[in-house]
């Protein structure tokens, strides 16, 4: 009998993890070299991404790291490029994003700019650079992550809902131009997760207690929850995935008010 091998495995495969040394990011990273990939974790910190590939090689993983801004264009072609010449390139990961939690009529248009130059322009770099290696050989998985703000909205919240829709956008024309090549991406939409960006959140109980009451689990998501649906989408279990967003959320977008009707 032939032996199984799950669809879900990463074995063989390069996976870059752009923003992998902190959050998600870091656990994405972690996550897909114990499914086994190679991973690279890229990212601003160089510090923090050289011990997260420590962690991984203390686990019996392989990994490397190096810095990369995904605002600078030539800096993020030459990490991907290097990477694909070294050891191919199957998987590209891209989570970092910025927030200004500002109303509309407070924003400066520096705050426009800086959000928009990550969270946008940074992406669009990552997914042309990638797109063009992947193209190329014919093969791979490109992942951005966007959020339920793509689709809902808080007071405050414009700039960077409008971004993460941005980006969903950029991963359904990109599914659709990489598609006859065998390319495939797509999006994940997490909800409210612990990381770095939402501790100024978590600090305030009134406000962490409302974000915990929309999901229907009445908690925020652990960055390792993200790790299941960003190692489908990297495996040859999503073949037929592509132009999609899987939403990781708690079930915040399913929850449409929070009243049970007497006899529910």
């Amino acid at each position: 009998m032939t032996a199984f091998k799950s669809p879900f495995d990463l074995t063989g495969k390069t996976a870059a993890i752009i923003g992998g040394a902190s959050g998600i990011g870091e656990a994405v990273t972690i996550g897909c070299a114990r499914h086994g990939a190679r991973v690279v974790c890229l990212d601003v910190n160089q510090e923090a991404a050289r011990h997260v590939a420590e962690r991984v090689i203390a686990d019996g993983g392989v990994a490397e790291s190096g810095p990369l801004d995904i605002k600078d264009r030539a800096a993020v072609e030459r990490a991907l490029e290097g990477i694909a010449g070294r050891h191919g390139l199957d998987v590209v990961i891209c989570t970092p994003a910025i927030n200004v939690r500002k109303a509309i009529l407070q924003y400066t248009d520096e705050e426009l700019s800086r959000v928009l130059d990550v969270n946008i322009k940074g992406n669009f770099n990552v997914l042309r650079a990638a797109g063009r290696i992947m193209t190329t050989a014919r093969k791979g998985s490109i992942i951005l992550f966007s959020s339920i703000r793509s689709q809902v909205v808080e007071p405050g919240q414009s700039v960077y809902a409008a971004t993460k829709a941005g980006i969903l956008q950029l991963v359904k024309t990109a599914a659709v131009e990489f598609g006859p090549y065998s390319v495939r991406v797509n999006a994940i939409g997490p909800g409210i997760i612990e990381t770095p960006l939402t501790a100024p959140i978590k600090s305030n109980q009134a406000w962490y207690d409302a974000y915990a009451a929309k999901s229907v689990f009445n908690r925020w998501g652990r960055p390792e929850e993200m790790v299941g649906p960003t190692v489908f989408l990297a495996s040859d279990a999503a073949s037929y995935v592509t132009g999609s967003i899987l939403f990781a959320d708690g079930g915040w977008l399913a929850a449409d008010g929070r009243f049970t009707p007497p006899g529910i």
